[in-house]
């Protein structure tokens, strides 16, 4: 049992919409990403997902509505929901996503379809 600093963690990597997971809590893994532009529509039809702004501004946008997110604002995208997370221009994120959920969702794609990876 170790502490972890957030923003220690967050210098230990330079990659964008490229997860590092911190630690697994009961089957759900609390991650780290850098992310910057924007990501593609998609849905996770199995999981919910929560997003904490730790540094900068996120934009998460929905079919019908935009949600914009500051440092420690936090967010919840209910399972099934079509969403796209927008950095402007880079921001910082912990997520907690069920252990196994692909960031790309249920689509077939190709492109940053990593899960996370643990953090050295």
């Amino acid at each position: 049992m170790n502490s972890i600093t957030i923003k220690d963690a967050l210098s230990r990597f330079d990659e964008c919409w490229s997860p590092r997971i911190l630690a697994d809590v009961n089957g759900q893994h609390i991650k780290l990403a850098k992310l910057s532009g924007g990501f593609h529509w998609h849905a996770h039809s199995d999981a919910d997902e929560m997003f904490l702004v730790v540094e900068g501004v996120l934009d998460m946008e929905f079919r019908d509505k935009t949600v914009e997110l500051r440092e420690g604002d936090m967010l919840v995208v209910p399972r099934g929901v079509e969403h796209r997370p927008v950095a402007k221009p880079e921001c910082s994120v912990l997520l907690v996503e069920t252990a196994g959920v692909v960031n790309t969702g249920d689509g077939d794609e190709t492109e940053q379809s990593t899960s996370g990876t643990w953090l050295d």
